[in-house]
């Protein structure tokens, strides 16, 4: 047991005089100062790469809403595809047509349990 404490006693020793070279003082002394208090600090970096990731995200999600937005307006474009649009969508039809509407029995199902 006493052996034990003499070899803690001696590591803190050495660890001591170490410290007490102003040179390791100094150095503990940077990082300690660039990994908090600097403006280009190790945190704010990791904020700034967080940020830029979910930015990016961003990018992907609107590039590919704007791809389909380009395609939807170039079928609305012909007077086909606004009368298809107009029947999928809103249910319309022309004067002189009778539209059914089949549904399938799973949706009839869904509709019931709500």
């Amino acid at each position: 047991m006493i052996n034990s404490s003499s070899k803690k006693n001696k590591k803190l020793l050495v660890l001591l005089k170490s410290l007490k070279n102003i040179y390791v003082l100094v150095f503990i002394a940077f990082i300690i100062w660039m990994t908090i208090f600097d403006t280009n600090s190790w945190m704010i970096h990791s904020e700034l790469n967080k940020d830029i990731k979910t930015l990016n995200s961003k990018i992907k999600f609107y590039s590919t809403e704007i791809a389909k937005d380009r395609k939807e307006i170039k079928t609305l474009s012909s007077d086909d595809g606004i009368e298809k649009y107009a029947r999928e969508h809103h249910k319309m039809k022309k004067d002189n047509e009778v539209i059914y509407l089949i549904e399938d029995q799973d949706s009839l199902n869904f509709l019931n349990n709500e």
